[in-house]
């Protein structure tokens, strides 16, 4: 799959050496080889240089998966044939009389540290001379060490603390070095296991995994040596759960492949990884555990043989497999897929140098051992590799490893990942994946575009990228069509998943690899058991339930780029405007639309237009999208803001005769004339069409036309006519509706074409407006009011006539309600419309001089004309009421009339009565409403003027209730004027109380006014006690001094 690392011998011993390789030790430019002879080997590695590192990384690459393990070949004891030289610096003979079973270093005190012969001995790094064997050792198996950056819980200073955990038998046995000493104060700490300790590895600072013959346990150092039981798989320490099942839970057919042949068990293994992790190892059982112990319940390794060693080298998983397989195996720790496999024959021993400053440094330069050679594993550049796996296809290794790697490693890490991504995304699709392919688009925002040119024609238009076969093809030959232009417009780094056969990864069979059964995609059988069953799938065109499963997702990944545009676009397709000091999730959000437009923030382009493009693109899509799959929301998306394509909605929705949806589109696109004429067209068919019945008739343009702005007023004016004419009633309510449009529409626009087509409906619509809305302009009351007078006039002449005669009377009812009512309109043009001798307009005459103040004609007209007194009197005490209500004082008014007796105010009942008893040439004089006028409005009549008019051949006695009630009226007012008067004094001497004192307006007397002086009173102004001085009380009873009070003054 891979080829991470190649393979460089550092070191071979000569033929004739007789010694082996026991322990291995690296560290700058060093490399220290303990063998079986107690002799120590120094030897410093030369660095090949760059161009021999180019081509040996070339034929790394050549060589696939499969590194050689000898080099080119020209290996001699101490070179690796590539330009880079290993010397032989020095040999120290006598370092231990037994073999050196393990070397470590402590390199901030300088010291090595060796296990031989059972004991651990510490020596200096420089002579290698022996500084010390520590004693409490004896029968040492193994030891481990760690260096760690500590601030000092005291002074905050940071230090460098150095552990060294030896396990002696069953004991734990811990030596501290802080910065170069050696803490001997402190003294040696000591536990004490269950059983006897096989292997130890520090997980962190202050906790370490000691592995035992049953299991595993945690130990913390610093918490006083507590010890907690590691619990995993059967054969780790006990059922761990799920995590058992599927690999035998430890037992049976992997027991017997060790044990049961008589073979020695695995020692358990620990290997620390990155964020805390740690995996444990026992025979081909693994476990995963954070650094306090809990499991984080992964899935297991599939080993099919126990590893002689494990290790971690950033960012890989490393396996080293018993001297008789001796094979490297290089894993992902995410996926834990098998990457590569070295063959290193008879490779046991692998050492990993101790990262010191960041994990992204770390085993670039790991050594793998046998007894006979050492070989440092080099590694690749990263970008090498991961486009090693892409172009493999192995996509989600690649992902992995890229999102594993710090963005210091790769060059636009973020960049890459997404381009690998969108492959990946590609390739689920077309192995029917659509969920899961959709998800990833819309994780890594791709470009619409990308995912809309994975769509047949019928979806995606021009924009698909599938050549469709012809229908008449049916001998079998269109998959293999259509399938062709799908790989011809791959983009350049499509997904293996695509076009490849299924790959195999290399490892070696077994009987657990047979018996195994794996059910997670991630693992490497199940991703290529995932492509063989798609395979077949693969040749199949996008078609039928398939085709309706991808729609459907195509349709939540569109809705979800729709509300991401809806952040930056106004439905009218303008930019929103966007405030800069946004929180990171605005961030997060402009970068992801920047990402859906394929631009970067630095580019100079028009990102309002490429938006509102986008937005097109997306929306059109999205409408073909639900007229495929789910017509009935095609609705739901022209009801809202939206950017479609005109031109493909409507033929699309013609040609499936969904009408309604394309009127609601072409009301949202402001295409109106179209619409309008659309329903023009099903409105006035003569027979009822199947596909739009709620289309015919008048009643859906009224509705539309309702819904236009006044704008619109020419498209209003032209389409309501045939509503209007074929249902007056229905099509009236474009005008008349109780909405906002209607109210505002040119309303001498609307009277015209009204007027046009019928004055009935012209006189509804100008009562509605001056009696509804209240409309004021003198031009519409005029109007009325002529064709009011208009139609009446055409009855008299028989040139138009009323239904009946309650029409009639109604219709000169309204004339004349609207004469007395408004004062909008021209008096003087409406008279001369108006003929004096028709007694239909004897009354209408007389309001219009009413209107223009002509008080004696009006009254004429009712007493000589229409001889109605009653009208007469009616129109008298009008006018009278109206002029006592314009008076200021009505009082006033009423004495001017009694007792200033002034000739130059007559009154209208004067006017009234000289009518009656002085009537104009060719009328006699009428005494009876005379003294009906004298009677009832006596009072209100100057007495002089009236008497002057009354003739003297009248009874006296005829008058004498007109005299009583003269003086009664007299009375009244001179009692009422007399208690006003006395009312106003009262007001006045209370306000001057107010004024003067300062109370007595209430229940209280002036008289008991007082205020109370204390010793503790203060002056208000001075501040000083009032004592026995002299005061001033303020009107609200504030007290000071009266000198305060005069200088205040």
């Amino acid at each position: 799959m891979l080829s991470a690392f190649t393979a460089r011998p550092l070191v071979e011993l000569k033929p004739r050496d007789r010694s082996r390789i026991e322990s291995v030790l690296a560290y700058g430019d060093r490399v220290l080889v303990g063998l079986n002879n107690g002799c120590l080997r120094i030897y410093r590695v030369n660095e090949p240089s760059p161009a021999s590192t180019n081509s040996a990384n070339e034929g790394g690459d050549d060589g696939g998966g499969n590194g050689n393990g000898n080099g080119n070949g020209n290996g001699n004891g101490n070179g690796n044939g590539n330009g880079g030289k290993t010397e032989l610096l020095r040999e120290v003979e006598k370092f231990s009389r037994y073999k050196i079973e393990q070397l470590a270093l402590i390199k901030e005190a300088k010291i090595l540290v060796s296990l031989a012969g059972g004991y651990v001995a510490l020596h200096d790094l420089g002579t290698y001379a022996l500084q010390e064997q520590l004693g409490k050792t004896k029968g040492a198996t193994t030891f481990a060490v760690t260096s760690n950056i500590v601030n000092d819980p005291e002074t905050g200073v940071p230090a460098i603390v150095s552990r060294l955990a030896v396990a002696v038998k069953r004991k734990i046995m811990v030596w501290v070095w802080r910065d170069m000493e050696m803490e001997v104060e402190r003294g040696v700490m000591e536990m004490t296991l269950v059983s006897g300790i096989k292997t130890l590895t520090w997980v962190s600072g202050t906790r370490l995994v000691a592995g035992l013959g049953s299991g595993f346990v945690m130990v913390d150092i610093e918490g006083e040596g507590t010890v907690v039981d590691l619990s995993g798989p059967a054969g780790i320490g006990g059922l761990g759960g799920q995590e058992s099942t599927g690999r035998l839970a430890g037992v049976g057919v992997a027991s017997m492949s060790y044990i049961g042949i008589g073979g020695a068990a695995p020692k358990p293994l620990a290997t620390r990884l990155k964020e805390g992790q740690v995996l444990l190892a026992k025979d081909i059982n693994t476990h995963f555990i954070d650094v306090q112990g809990n499991s984080l319940g992964r899935r297991q390794i599939p080993w099919s043989h126990a590893p002689a060693d494990i290790g971690y080298s950033y960012p890989f998983l490393l396996a080293l497999h018993d001297s008789s397989k001796g094979v490297l195996e290089v894993r992902n720790p995410e996926t834990l897929s098998l990457l590569q496999s070295i063959p290193l024959p008879s490779a046991s021993i692998m050492h990993i140098p101790q990262p010191t400053i960041s994990l992204a440094h770390a085993g670039k330069g790991f050594l793998v051992s046998s007894d006979r050679t050492i070989w440092r594993m080099e590694a690749l550049s990263y970008d090498t590799q991961i486009d090693s796996l892409v172009e493999k296809g192995y996509l989600d290794e690649a992902i992995s490893l890229a999102s594993m790697l710090e963005d210091a490693l790769l060059r636009d890490k973020q960049g890459r990942l997404r381009q690998i991504k969108l492959e990946k995304a590609e390739g689920l699709f077309k192995m029917r994946k659509y969920c899961d392919s959709m998800d990833l688009f819309a994780e890594i925002s791709a470009p619409p575009e990308t995912i809309i040119r994975l769509y047949p024609k019928i979806i995606a238009g021009e924009l698909s990228s599938i050549i469709e076969e012809p229908e008449e093809s049916e001998d079998g030959t269109s998959d293999s069509q259509s399938k062709t232009p799908e790989n011809h417009n791959q983009t350049d780094g499509s997904t293996a998943e695509e076009t490849a056969v299924p790959k195999t990864l290399s490892h070696a069979p077994s009987v657990m690899s047979l018996l195994r059964t794996r059910t997670d995609d991630g693992s490497d059988a199940g991703s290529i058991r995932a492509k063989v069953v798609e395979d077949a799938k693969h040749d199949k065109a996008l078609e039928g339930n398939d085709l309706k499963l991808a729609v459907r997702e195509l349709q939540r990944y569109l809705a979800d780029v729709r509300r991401r545009f809806q952040r930056f676009l106004n439905p009218d397709g303008s930019l929103k405007v966007i405030d800069e000091a946004g929180d990171g999730a605005n961030d997060a959000l402009t970068d992801s639309v920047m990402k859906l437009l394929s631009l970067d923030k630095e580019d100079d382009l028009d990102l309002g237009e490429k938006l509102r493009e986008k937005a097109r693109l997306v929306d059109t899509t999205l409408f073909r999208a639900y007229m495929y799959a789910i017509p009935a929301l095609a609705g739901s998306l022209f009801r809202i803001a939206n950017f479609c394509d005109p031109d493909v909605v409507m033929e699309k929705l013609e040609e499936t005769g969904r009408h309604n949806d394309l009127i609601d589109f072409l009301y949202g696109k402001k295409l109106h004339r179209q619409a309008l004429e659309l329903l023009r067209k099903f409105g006035q068919a003569d027979d009822e069409e199947e596909t739009a019945p709620q289309l015919h008739g008048p009643k859906r343009t009224v509705g539309y036309l309702q819904n236009l702005s006044p704008d619109h007023i020419e498209l209003i004016l032209e389409f309501a006519e045939w509503p209007v004419r074929e249902a007056p009633e229905l099509g009236m309510e474009v005008f008349l509706a109780d909405t906002e449009n209607a109210e505002t529409l040119p309303r001498d626009r609307v009277l015209d074409f009204l007027e046009g087509i019928d004055v009935n409906l012209a006189v509804r619509y100008l009562e509605h407006i001056i009696g509804e809305l209240n409309d004021m302009a003198p031009d519409l009351h005029q109007k009325l009011l002529m064709l009011y007078l208009d139609r009446l006039k055409k009855h008299q002449t028989k040139e138009w006539e009323f239904s009946s005669e309650v029409d009639y009377v109604e219709w000169q009812n309204k004339f004349l309600n609207m004469l007395k009512s408004s004062s909008q309109y021209s008096p003087a043009k409406i008279l001369d419309r108006l003929d004096r001798d028709d007694p239909e307009f004897f009354e209408a005459r007389a309001i219009v001089f009413s209107k223009m103040g002509q008080h004696r004609q009006a009254l004429e007209i009712y007493v000589f004309k229409l001889e109605d007194y009653t009208k007469a009197e009616e129109y008298c005490n009008q006018l009278h009421k109206t002029e006592d209500t314009a008076a200021a004082d009505g009082m006033a008014s009423r004495c001017v009339a009694l007792l200033a007796y002034e000739e130059d105010k007559p009154s209208i009942y004067l006017t009234l009565l000289s009518l009656y008893l002085s009537p104009p040439h060719g009328y006699k004089p009428r005494y009876g409403p005379a003294l009906a006028v004298l009677a009832k409005h006596g009072s209100r009549l100057p007495p002089n003027s009236a008497l002057d008019l009354i003739p003297e051949t009248l009874p006296v006695k005829e008058l004498d209730f007109y005299f009583k009630g003269r003086m009664r009226a007299a009375n009244s007012i001179l009692n009422e004027s007399r208690i006003v008067a006395n009312l106003q004094k009262a007001e006045n001497i209370k306000t001057q109380a107010q004024l003067l004192v300062g109370e007595g307006t209430d229940t209280r007397s002036t008289r008991s006014r007082h205020v109370t002086i204390t010793e503790e009173r203060v002056c208000g102004i001075c501040h000083k006690r009032i004592g026995g001085s002299v005061i001033n009380v303020f009107p609200d009873n504030t007290v000071v001094h009266l000198g305060c009070a005069n200088r205040m003054r």
